[in-house]
């Protein structure tokens, strides 16, 4: 029986389970379950399961990409940074450009517009050309000297 079966089946519906039950699940079981509940809109349930992930396999590139985009969601924008950062350096010269995508776009939210605009650059050096990439890094630079500065005109 699938993780998302089992917490169907078991009604736990409020968010309340023991990570010692979660534990029985692979990362990628655990990412594939958090992303049936978020399309199923149990969106709760979704944010716990990411934690109790998280507590499990805090080095696991599924849960750090899936929970990264549930701090994304959340927009906690601290803790997606933290994620993200945590994934890239982990998926090393092998980042796909999502990954990078989503960190640069959590660093723009956080307001550290100079690291997302290294991180762009960063991207761009192992996807070159990238439209995502592009643009977002086009946008950074606009900014003028305020990316550079991380901070935005009053």
């Amino acid at each position: 029986m699938s993780l998302f079966q089992e917490l169907m089946n078991h009604s736990v519906r409020d968010a309340h389970f023991e990570v010692q039950w979660v534990k029985r699940y692979s990362p990628a079981e655990i990412r594939e379950t958090i992303q049936s509940l978020v399309s199923t809109d149990q969106i709760d349930l979704a944010y716990a399961l990411g934690d109790a992930g998280l507590a499990i396999y805090p080095e696991s590139e599924d849960i750090l990409a899936i929970a990264g985009l549930l701090a994304l969601m959340r927009q906690d924008w601290p803790v997606a940074v933290e994620l993200l950062t945590q994934l890239r350096e982990q998926q090393g010269a092998q980042t796909p450009l999502f990954t990078f995508v989503m960190l640069v776009r959590a660093l723009r939210c956080n307001f550290d517009h100079a690291k997302a605009l290294a991180v762009a650059h960063e991207g761009l050096a192992i996807h070159p050309n990238q439209l995502e990439l592009v643009a977002e890094k086009l946008a950074l630079e606009s900014m003028g000297p305020f990316a550079e500065a991380g901070t935005l005109p009053q």
